[in-house]
């Protein structure tokens, strides 16, 4: 689905909570009301979906790479996300992504709650951050390549600050 940017931020309430569920490849399962408003989708246009359905295009793929080896690994993750609407807004959240289990202890599928992003993280840290791994993702001309090198830079610049993924997400 082609979706133009329009540059407006939406939000939610700092009470509400988006939530959404993908089976092992990311099709969406289930997703809450919330994540259906501020998305401006419907229910017949999410369920089946891939959850990259809301991916914004200024998000580095770097930070799905980190969350896909996380969940399939059994971990959680938090992180920050700008997802963007179908009319071409955009909303930031910190989303908490967990994976779901059978009752056999595997994997079936993955679960996330997403808050309202605190506005100075964003503008202060995260969204010159992802421009930053962004540009370095756009410097390769094979997407993975660039995915791979803005993976490591993200990991060079926290070994640099004496912290791993989870203590600078948790300290900003």
């Amino acid at each position: 689905m082609d979706v133009t940017l329009s540059g407006r931020e939406r939000s939610f309430g700092q009470d509400q909570i988006i939530v959404s569920k993908t089976d092992l490849k990311g099709r969406l399962v289930y997703v809450n009301r919330v994540f259906l408003d501020i998305a401006d989708l419907s229910i017949k246009q999410t369920i089946g979906q891939p959850h990259s359905l809301i991916r914004h295009p200024h998000m580095p793929r770097c930070v799905f790479k980190l969350l896909w080896e996380r969940i399939q690994s059994g971990h959680e993750l938090f992180a920050y996300v700008v997802n963007r609407s179908m009319n071409g807004d955009h909303y930031w959240v910190v989303a908490h992504v967990t994976p779901s289990y059978d009752c056999d202890g595997k994997i079936d599928g993955y679960h996330s709650n997403r808050r309202v992003a605190k506005k100075t993280t964003v503008n202060d840290i995260i969204t010159p951050l992802y421009a930053e791994l962004r540009a370095i993702e756009d410097n390769h001309a094979n997407r993975k390549d660039g995915m791979n090198a803005a993976f490591a830079a993200l990991n060079d610049k926290l070994t640099a600050k004496g912290t791993d993924y989870d203590r600078f997400i948790f300290a900003i």
